[in-house]
């Protein structure tokens, strides 16, 4: 216990009442929040002689200070907890880090509406169904439209400028509403209609209408019609029984399941919409060792339903796979921050039991997953520590590499791995510029100026830094950091060179080590070796994307910027207006001269550009 803090002085002032309390190390550091239906009760249980939490030994030794807040009500307690936590990310306390947006599926609120995705705040008119859970989700939901209700999902900017249907239209996709004649804005709004009631999870009433609608278009001897309404049928009846979910269940829910082993936390949440399972997605929140069970699950909802996050909607009903004492409270605050009733159950029965069930099925599995590979990343980290001689644990490790297609539009990528994988969200890519194609020395050299020609934070340093590249370009990376160690914060990392071997195969790799040089070539089988082949392999895949996405928007944009007048801003018009490069390609004089910006001599030197001047 902390010889700053007199807590029998402080326990004898402290009030009965509910609030929230703060504890503070002698840094003036708060490290952890929580709240209290009676403050002194709870407050009085840190400091008894005999505490059986570790977590709690360890938070009450580093107590410098605590500041209590009363509150009226615990509702209240729960809210100014979670707005406590998230200003000050307190590190005895469980930390939810998703920074995500959800997606929403959006049916637009025009003539002919466009179904499609949706993120952020919802300012486009039309109606918005989801959330999902992630992108892959909602791709998946509107692939299986697009096989059912021929509604189009392609952009404004396309659907506005198309003289002839497109693929989709060919493939039975798209009913056509971009052209005159290929569908009446009755039929498109019918199909907008039953695709509106699908995602509501109205599946048996677009199926009744669309049996009437065969059976109508059959007496007519509309056969071919009625051929179409009996594929729509079959493929919608396919689609349902992928996606519903069985019982009666037509409410707005959240499943939720947990695991916890070794320190590790997984919360799984299953998404379930007017019938219809949107998704899942498993969530590791950062818990302190020796964490209850319970603060996990209510630290995870209140973080996870308070926080504002876009796209985020509270479900009716919150199933939980354990019993929370304080249920009818956060069901409490979670209603009065979603402005309707909201049930938290953990007690349930027949098929929402076997919901939870799913769920905790499912979070037990990524926790194994991530468990796995914490041991195997663990590992082979060691490996590499022991066989480098090093004499402090490995925090950080970046990689650089070097892309380009005949010396052309050069891309330097930076890739950052930690003792548990990769830091995707510090991932760096430089475009080079100024240096002869194809010299790559040059090309690293320029990349590692900009890495590191500015001041580092310490533990922005890599423990090690790999090249891919050999002697050559190791060198030079010795040279550029030489120049630079007194931005280091005086930590010099570690430079290690990785060579291809003759025949390229992986494996074969040679390992050069800074300063000595010493070549090392490590068996195929070892664990350290499929750790720096891993690295090297995400930092070429960095660099390779990065350089084929500038190659596209150069090969996009180099035949207009040849054209004069056409300037950068003349060039996003043209192509958001048209829909992309071919487009603008295919259009006349009078459809160029109707983009914003473009007069009709531009229109006509644009056209000439392309045609001819005869064109």
């Amino acid at each position: 216990m902390s010889e700053q803090f007199d807590s029998k002085a402080f326990l004898k002032v402290v009030t009965h009442q509910s609030g929230v309390y703060r504890m503070y190390d002698a840094g003036g550091t708060v490290i952890y929040v929580g709240k209290a239906k009676d403050l002194k009760k709870r407050l009085s249980s840190y400091f008894r002689k005999q505490v059986d939490s570790a977590k709690t030994r360890a938070l009450v030794s580093q107590i410098a200070d605590i500041q209590v807040t009363v509150t009226h009500t615990e509702t209240e307690a729960l809210i100014l907890e979670h707005n406590l936590i998230k200003q000050y990310q307190p590190r005895y306390n469980v930390l939810l880090r998703d920074d995500k947006s959800y997606p929403w599926i959006i049916i637009t609120d025009e003539r002919h509406p466009r179904i499609g995705v949706h993120r952020g705040a919802r300012k486009i008119k039309g109606e918005y169904f989801g959330p999902y859970p992630s992108g892959g989700a909602v791709r998946e939901s509107l692939h299986l439209m697009q096989k059912i209700f021929p509604v189009r999902q392609c952009e404004d900017a396309v659907y506005a400028n198309r003289s002839r249907p497109c693929l989709m239209y060919q493939l039975g996709r798209c009913a056509g509403p971009c052209v005159a004649g290929l569908v009446s804005d009755e039929e498109y709004a019918r199909q907008v209609d039953l695709a509106r009631l699908f995602l509501v999870g109205k599946d048996q009433e677009v199926i009744g209408r669309l049996v009437e609608q065969m059976e109508s278009a059959s007496l007519e001897l509309r056969f071919e019609e009625a051929a179409r309404f009996r594929d729509q049928i079959q493929a919608l009846r396919r689609v349902t029984e992928q996606q519903s979910v069985s019982g009666n269940v037509l409410d707005d829910l959240d499943v939720v399941g947990v695991a916890q082993s070794q320190g590790t936390a997984c919360v799984h949440v299953l998404f379930i919409r007017q019938g219809k399972v949107l998704g899942s997605r498993s969530y590791f929140p950062k818990v302190p060792s020796d964490t209850p069970l319970e603060e996990v699950v209510q630290s995870f909802l209140l973080q996870f339903y308070l926080s504002g996050q876009s796209g985020r909607q509270i479900p009716s009903e919150v199933l939980l796979d354990v019993a929370l004492e304080d249920e009818e409270v956060i069901a409490e605050t979670l209603s009065q921050s979603a402005g309707y009733k909201v049930r938290v159950v953990s007690r349930t029965r027949a098929d929402r039991a076997r919901f939870i069930k799913l769920a905790s099925t499912n979070a037990l599995t990524a926790l194994q997953s991530r468990l796995a590979h914490k041991s195997t990343m663990t590992e082979r980290l060691r490996q590499l520590e022991e066989l480098l001689e090093l004499e402090r644990p490995i925090a950080r490790m970046e990689c650089f590499d070097i892309s380009h297609t005949m010396g052309e539009r050069t891309v330097a990528s930076c890739v950052v791995f930690g003792r548990e994988g990769p830091i995707s969200g510090e991932y760096r890519r430089f475009n080079i510029e100024g240096i002869t194609g194809g010299d790559d020395y040059a090309a690293m050299e320029q990349a590692l100026e900009r890495r590191f020609g500015k001041q580092q934070d310490a533990d922005k340093v890599p423990d090690i830094l790999f090249i891919d590249g050999g002697l050559g370009q190791l060198r030079r990376a010795e040279e550029i950091l030489a120049c630079h160690l007194d931005k280091l914060s005086g930590k010099q990392p570690l430079l290690i060179g990785v060579a291809k071997g003759v025949t390229r195969k992986a494996g074969l790799e040679t390992l050069i080590i800074g300063e000595s040089h010493e070549e090392m070539n490590l068996p195929t089988d070892m664990p350290a070796l499929h750790l720096i082949q891993h690295i090297r392999d995400e930092s070429h895949r960095f660099a390779i994307t990065g350089h084929r996405a500038r190659r596209a928007k150069a090969r996009v944009t180099s035949s207009l910027e040849e054209i004069p007048g056409v300037g950068p801003k003349r060039r996003q018009a043209l192509l958001k207006y048209l829909g992309g490069l071919q487009e603008v390609k295919r259009a006349g004089v009078e459809e160029l001269a109707k983009v914003p910006g473009i007069s009709l001599a531009m229109a006509e030197a644009i056209h000439a550009a392309f045609h001819g001047a005869n064109g």
